[in-house]
């Protein structure tokens, strides 16, 4: 099954095939956090950057831990000149 929405707001909206499909990605995402290396492949070999260009200390860091939880990266973060 192939996920169009773009977001998930509520249970009542969703087909039974989409419920189901919810419940198995988390299983998907359950077992990567139970093992030893939780690393997934898919962005083996690719480097992850996020730029951020209005400074954010709470969005950097949730965007770094969920980087480090599958990927090496890098940040870098944009400050405009006070005036």
């Amino acid at each position: 099954m192939i996920w169009n929405r773009k977001h998930l707001l509520d249970l009542q909206s969703l087909s039974a095939e989409e419920i189901i499909h919810v419940l198995d990605t988390a299983r998907e995402f359950k077992a990567v956090g139970e093992r030893s290396i939780k690393k997934v492949p898919a962005l083996r070999g690719k480097t992850v950057i996020n730029l951020f260009v209005e400074p954010s200390t709470r969005t950097r860091i949730s965007f770094e831990l969920a980087a480090l939880a599958s990927v090496p990266m890098s940040s870098i973060s944009r400050r405009k000149p006070v005036r």
